[in-house]
């Protein structure tokens, strides 16, 4: 249990410990105690071995004996690694990453958090931080990615922290396991996540380079998946499933998953764009777009997260299109091939 503490005559009243969070009132830095009136001396006596609190790390204090809990363990490795006030902006100064973000973003293969011996945590290479010790493991960066809020903790994005923990696997079934868990799961996209380990440098390991390919496949059978779900739970017309495209007697235009002919009417599964943008396709799906919209082919490009939010607002969009064909102009005669 902890308890606020009066001030000394003369001195400023102290912040009450009551606002702050549970997991907040039981773990604090050494200058946190002291904003909120409790002196050295208090802290050294409760701190000693066999008090009532314990040192977990470096100047952060277990306001309580017995084990951390895991989130506990997590929140003093945030304190050690970018105690309050240090100045990062609008965002955490610190970031969870590695297994410890994994489970907390709830992947079945993570151990819990009081299990883990190790807590990663991502701090900016521009700020002075300290060194890595006991379960608080450092990891810094040129930039901080936007952080995800889980019970109050900052957290990394799903494949920020997957190539935080893909970079110290050495065994490919390790990894593959791994990502496929988080595309399966419906944790993060295939494109996102090769993004991450591209820009982690981690492709060249023969391991990471092995995996993507079951990666990449497993996230377009859940995309798949997912389209042939929509068009029959929603009541939509069968259409013609994984056919190419051609003009008659002209080149070949383009691949796509679903195709109603009599609508001209065509869904293509895409990854998302360059920069995460669902709005902002690669440029060679934009171009091959326009160029089937040019023929009079009405286009709908669908990536796996767009169908996992809302399969009836895709299938409504779906629906509004061949509804709409009666009212345009005869599309240009294509030959349709199976794939």
């Amino acid at each position: 249990m902890t308890h606020d503490f009066m001030a000394p005559r003369g001195v400023a009243a102290p912040l009450p410990l009551r606002h702050l969070s549970a997991v907040q009132r039981r773990v604090m830095t050494v200058n946190q105690l002291r904003e909120h009136g409790v002196p050295a001396a208090v802290v050294a006596e409760r701190g000693r071995p066999g008090g009532p609190w314990q040192q977990v790390l470096p100047g952060v204090y277990l306001l309580h004996a017995g084990r951390p809990s895991g989130a506990e363990r997590v929140q003093a490795a945030l304190l050690y690694a970018a105690p309050p006030g240090t100045d990062h902006g609008a965002h955490p100064a610190a970031l969870v990453t590695g297994a410890a973000a994994l489970a907390l973003h709830g992947f079945a293969s993570m151990p819990p958090l009081a299990a883990l011996e190790r807590i990663d945590i991502l701090v900016s290479r521009s700020l002075q931080r300290p060194r890595s010790t006991a379960f608080a493991q450092l990891l810094s960066t040129g930039a901080l990615p936007r952080p995800r809020d889980i019970t109050g903790l900052p957290v990394a994005p799903v494949a920020r922290a997957l190539a935080d923990v893909v970079g110290s696997l050495s065994d490919a079934d390790d990894v593959r396991a791994l990502l496929l868990e988080a595309v399966r799961d419906g944790h993060g996209e295939a494109s996102t996540v090769v993004r991450e380990l591209t820009a982690a440098q981690l492709l060249d390991r023969p391991q990471v380079r092995g995996a993507i390919e079951g990666l990449l496949a497993e996230s377009r059978a859940v995309a798949e998946g997912l389209l042939y779900r929509m068009v029959r739970e929603y009541g939509l017309p069968e259409p013609l499933w994984n056919v190419g495209l051609r003009r008659l007697g002209g080149p070949y235009l383009a691949t796509v998953d679903a195709y109603w002919p009599d609508q001209a009417v065509a869904v293509e599964l895409i990854a998302r764009g360059p920069q995460g943008d669902e709005d902002t396709p690669w440029p060679q799906d934009a171009r091959r777009r326009e160029h089937l919209e040019e023929l009079g082919i009405t286009v709908i490009q669908l990536t796996a997260r767009r169908l996992r939010e809302s399969l009836e607002r895709r299938a409504a969009a779906v629906r509004a299109a061949l509804l709409a064909s009666a009212d345009r102009e005869p599309p240009a005669y294509v030959t349709i091939l199976p794939r």
